[in-house]
Formats: structure tokens, C-alpha cells, sequence
């Protein structure tokens, strides 16, 4: 994204030398100078200076097909209305738990709101910075503590060792807490740190 907040940068520079050099000049309504009148507007005929800035523009483009084409009227910033659109697009692709549940292997997996009770599937503990996991039908051993999860989270081949199979229990964990669901829990009765890592769409 910096490159093309750079590039068009640039291209408004080169439209800036462009409006001083041509555009500013008093245009006279001869034929010599190759401007047509149609019903009270000027329309300057394409010259070989024409070309050759259409060509210099696009050597500053270098190539890049897939953009918009970018309009000289200045009231609006081509730029940063580009960067509204990425933001809101992005906004929309993803959505967030609210409340934010964690439940057992009965309970479906996904985004939940107040219509729909739904376990996150998409964790991230705002303390150590991991991605919580999750196993469907386990719990953690009792025998767990803060190192045990520091040292393997989220590596499966090393902490199955402490899983225990349980039906309808779900296990979670992030590097510096863990937790054996069973039912559909609000994650603030549990005093976590988990927070809806945003699911995609």
C-alpha cells in the first residue's frame, strides 16, 4: 500500500507540472492553435506534446493495468478515497464475537451475537500475544500448570500428552492460560484475557 500512496503522489505532481505548463496558458480560439469551439467549450486537439506526456504518465505507472483511471478534477483525492474503500472493505470482510463465547464439542463454532450463541473459534489472548487452540472432546489433565502451556502452546505433538478424552468437553489454551469447557460459558466469568481474533466472511 505505501508504494501506491507513493505512485500517486507522484502522478499528482506530474499533474500538477501539467495544469502549470499547458493548462494555465491563455488557450486561443484560432485554428492554428488546433482548438475547436462546440457549443461554448474548448476541446484542445491531441498533439504529438499530448502523446508524449501520455507517455511519460505511464512510465511513472509502470505498467500497471488494474488501476483506476485517475481523473484530473482535484476536488477529490483519488488516493485517499482508495484507502476508504480498502479500509471499509476490509471492515466488512471480517466480524467479531459480541458477547464472546466458549462452550464444549456440542456447541457450534463460530461468530456469535445476541441472536445466534455460537463458542469462537477465533481466540487471541491479549497477554501473551497467541492464538488460543482448541480440541473438540478433551480436557486438559490436572496436572497442567503455566510452563507446561509456555513452553508447547501450539505445538499438538507435545501438549496431547496432558489431553485427556472427555465427550462433549472442549479444551482451550493459549501460552499463559487454559481452560476444559463443557457447556456454553460468557468468556467474562472466566477472567481470561481472550478476545475474538475476527472471523472471516
Amino acid at each position: 500500500m505505501p508504494e501506491f500512496i507513493n505512485m500517486a503522489d507522484d502522478i499528482d505532481d506530474l499533474l500538477d507540472e501539467v495544469e502549470e505548463k499547458y493548462v494555465k496558458k491563455k488557450i486561443v480560439a484560432t485554428k492554428s492553435d488546433n482548438v475547436t469551439h462546440h457549443k461554448g467549450y474548448h476541446q484542445k486537439v491531441r498533439s504529438k506534446e499530448d502523446d508524449d506526456l501520455d507517455a511519460a504518465i505511464d512510465d511513472i505507472i509502470g505498467g500497471t493495468e488494474d488501476l483506476a483511471p485517475i481523473r484530473s478534477d482535484r476536488s477529490c483525492s483519488h488516493s485517499s478515497a482508495t484507502r476508504q474503500q480498502s479500509s471499509s472493505l476490509r471492515k466488512s470482510l471480517h466480524k467479531r464475537c459480541n458477547p464472546v463465547y466458549l462452550g464444549g464439542s456440542a456447541i457450534t463454532p463460530g461468530v456469535s451475537n445476541v441472536m445466534t450463541e455460537r463458542s469462537c473459534d477465533q481466540l487471541r489472548c491479549t497477554a501473551c500475544d497467541f492464538r488460543v487452540v482448541s480440541y473438540d472432546n478433551q480436557r486438559w489433565d490436572s496436572s497442567c500448570d503455566y510452563l507446561f502451556f509456555r513452553n508447547n502452546v501450539p505445538d499438538f505433538q507435545r501438549l496431547c500428552v496432558n489431553l485427556k478424552r472427555k465427550q462433549g468437553s472442549r479444551a482451550y489454551a493459549c501460552q499463559c492460560s487454559w481452560r476444559s469447557i463443557a457447556s456454553l460459558t460468557n468468556i467474562v466469568d472466566e477472567d481470561l484475557k481472550w478476545v475474538c481474533g475476527k472471523h472471516p466472511t
